[in-house]
């Protein structure tokens, strides 16, 4: 039988759930896949449980889609996951996938509230979404957690983030991956020269396991909702 990957990963029946789903999608099956996470996404955001859902392509490589989503419980994420409007996307995933679908278990450790979450871009904004996820020398994430906490309140202030979020893989407590919602490509780049950055820059330069850090960088642009 197959083990729950929420129960592995330490899971009450009660707290917050986040997951991010990666799907490597077969380029002639990408339009109907994107259709199916669309209606789903649209769903979930309508559940009383969901506290945040998008779905994404990677602006380097179209044929990835990432699922992004928070739950106020695990037992609202598995309802939906096991309920039908979860089927097609399973039903999709069985064959029209380059590699099987991964999602990947995730602790926001600097928590926000669901109508922060669920702040949305402003109708003259071109958003993007930035994933970084980071792979920390052992003995050394603490430093980078410690980090993160001085500067996201700064980085959550500027003009131009829309959502910012730190969050430890549950596999691993050595890994981190961060959430950075921008209002435009500019906004990011104001971000990239930022001073309250340079401490970040200078942990990603020194202190993780394989370098360049940009490697881990994942540019999203949103399709759902």
């Amino acid at each position: 039988m197959e083990k729950n990957p929420l129960v592995a990963a330490g899971h009450s029946q009660t707290e917050e759930v986040a997951a991010l789903t990666r799907y490597e999608v077969k380029k002639r099956y990408k339009k109907k896949f994107s259709k199916a996470l669309r209606k789903y996404v649209k769903y979930a955001i309508a559940h009383k449980s969901n506290i945040m859902a998008e779905a994404y392509y990677e602006q380097e490589n179209l044929s990835v889609l990432w699922l992004i989503e928070r739950w106020d419980s695990k037992n609202g994420l598995e309802n939906v996951r096991g309920g039908v409007k979860y089927n097609p996307i399973k039903l999709l995933s069985e064959k029209r996938l380059i590699q099987p679908a991964k999602t990947i278990y995730i602790k926001d450790l600097e928590p926000i509230s669901k109508n922060e979450w669920q702040r949305r871009p402003l109708k003259e904004d071109k958003p993007i979404t930035i994933m970084l996820f980071v792979d920390s020398r052992e003995g050394t994430e603490g430093n980078f957690k410690e980090v993160y906490h001085t500067a996201m309140p700064q980085f959550r202030s500027e003009p131009g983030v829309i959502n910012y979020q730190l969050s430890q893989l549950e596999e691993d407590s050595t890994r981190f991956v961060t959430y950075e919602k921008f209002r435009s490509e500019d906004a990011f780049r104001y971000h990239l020269d930022f001073p309250p950055i340079q401490p970040v820059i200078d942990y990603l330069n020194t202190s993780i396991k394989k370098q360049p850090f940009q490697t881990g960088l994942h540019r999203l642009i949103a399709f759902a909702p």
